[in-house]
């Protein structure tokens, strides 16, 4: 009878152990995790009536609350250019919980970061309602509307434009969008009704906390040749000078499948081909037997470097900045279809966009930037993000020589659309084929290449290849004119 009790006992201990380990780990360790889960409508309720900190590009807010008429609530949030921001701000609902950057700064928009301790409790002594920061973005609203403009309405396509040197991002659009003061309303009933209509748009993604307007994991195609290219110059078997295999179809050995070359291009003109001539008109055959003969692990770790793999969520101050790293167990026809960026291979255009961006900074990948400043309700800066490099994806060497592989892709290959008069414009084409004679069409670059302050990266999503062309290249033109004669 007593080992029975003692048995108990052991047991009993045992279960509140567990339940006070469980409590603990909620208080302690995962508190700040549940606070910022944007499905915890507690955290929303606490602060949703409150006079919350404006979201400002350009001088003027795209996200503000404002006094309102419900009985309910003293302060409505409401979005300016809504369809415009929306992939930036998100939206900030009591049933919903928030999205984008109204949930990766909640803390601070609230008012209940630890910076705004005092202005708390200053608030309080004055009887105050409390009131959040306001964030200033690095985005340049005619930058944000051209490239928004560029993107035909209908059609599924992103455009991300950074300073390479700073990271700070100048646009990051996509299409379809959506207003978020339909989201936002106060009306539960009004809100339910739109957001059932809105999630029937074809392609429209309204949780930006997985998926935002440069976040969605696509086949990168031709513009992984990047990669390639600078896996093979680091591992010292390439150089300037190497030549390589360019034959019209590239066999493997017990299966019918053949790797071929663009049929519609001028690969095929030749059967050995330098890297120049390989870049300016991807060809695809010279870069899968690079990957053939480094092998996987050496494509991977130099995708790697660009970062592919990497949750760029806390640089960014949005959760949804995550690019896909290099697919394992891959056999030959595998790694030479990854290669050129088919296959398995998926990233975002963010992170398309600072592989290229470390490119053009001499081989340094420098932190993603959305938030220019923070400010209390005062106007005191209260945090101010300084340039900060990620890492070292390449040398400085190799960076300059891909530099000029790029700048003749645009001068003398397939990216001739990209060409700026009197302008050195380096950029890499991509074209991922979907299997449905479609395609993701895609251009990365930057300008002037000796000296780059703006690089652009455009995909337009389920397209022929004239229409490719002709909304990405061009367009990306049209955006380093503009960012240049700024």
């Amino acid at each position: 009878m007593n080992q029975a009790i003692r048995n108990s006992w052991v047991a009993a201990i045992a279960m509140f152990a567990l339940i006070f380990g469980a409590i603990s780990f909620v208080q302690v360790v995962g508190a700040d995790d549940l606070k910022g889960n944007p499905l915890n409508q507690r955290a929303i309720l606490q602060n949703y009536c409150n006079d919350r900190g404006a979201i400002i590009v350009g001088g003027e807010p795209v996200a503000e609350s404002v006094e309102g008429t419900s009985e309910v609530c003293q302060f409505q949030r409401t979005y300016a250019q809504p369809a415009l921001y929306a992939g930036l701000t998100g939206y900030f609902s009591r049933n919903y919980g928030a999205t984008g950057l109204e949930v990766a700064m909640n803390d601070q928009l609230a008012g209940s970061s630890d910076q705004q301790f005092f202005d708390r409790i200053g608030q309080l002594f004055l009887g105050n309602q409390p009131k959040g920061a306001s964030a200033e973005l690095t985005i340049d609203p005619a930058i944000q509307k051209l490239a928004y403009d560029l993107i035909p309405d209908g059609q599924r396509g992103s455009i991300v434009v950074t300073n390479p040197k700073t990271g700070a991002i100048l646009a990051m659009v996509s299409k379809p969008s959506y207003d978020p003061n339909l989201i936002a309303t106060q009306d539960p009933n009004a809100e339910t009704t739109n957001i059932n209509e809105l999630v029937k748009v074809p392609g429209i993604n309204l949780n930006q906390n997985v998926s935002g307007p440069t976040g969605e994991l696509l086949a990168p195609g031709s513009v992984f040749k990047l990669v390639d290219t600078a896996a093979a110059l680091a591992s010292g078997k390439y150089n300037k000078d190497s030549v390589l295999p360019n034959p019209a179809e590239m066999p493997f050995p017990g299966i019918q499948y053949k790797l071929p070359n663009y049929a519609g291009g001028n690969c095929y003109t030749q059967d050995k081909a330098s890297f120049a001539f390989a870049l300016q008109q991807s060809c695809n055959t010279p870069f899968a037997s690079i990957a053939l003969d480094l092998g996987r692990d050496a494509i991977a770790e130099q995708a790697a470097k660009f970062g592919f793999g990497e949750d760029l969520g806390d640089q960014l101050k949005l959760a949804y900045a995550r690019g896909s790293g290099f697919p394992d167990d891959l056999d030959g026809p595998g790694l030479a279809q990854s290669a050129i960026g088919q296959k398995d291979v998926r990233a975002t255009p963010l992170q398309i966009a600072l592989m290229t961006s470390a490119i053009a900074n001499n081989g340094v990948q420098m932190s993603p930037s959305l938030v220019k400043t923070v400010r209390s309700p005062d106007l005191r800066v209260i945090d101010e993000p300084q340039p900060e490099a990620l890492r070292t994806s390449t040398t400085p060497e190799i960076a300059r020589q891909i530099t000029e592989w790029m700048t003749s892709a645009v001068s003398q290959g397939i990216a001739r659309g990209a060409a700026v008069p009197g302008v050195q414009v380096a950029g890499k084409t991509g074209t991922a084929e979907l299997g449905n004679g479609l395609n993701n069409s895609w251009f990365t670059g930057f300008a002037p290449a000796n000296n780059p302050e703006v690089s652009v990266t455009i995909v337009m999503e389920g397209v022929d290849i004239t229409t490719g062309a002709q909304l990405t290249s061009p367009n990306a033109k049209k955006i380093f004119e503009a960012v240049l004669n700024k």
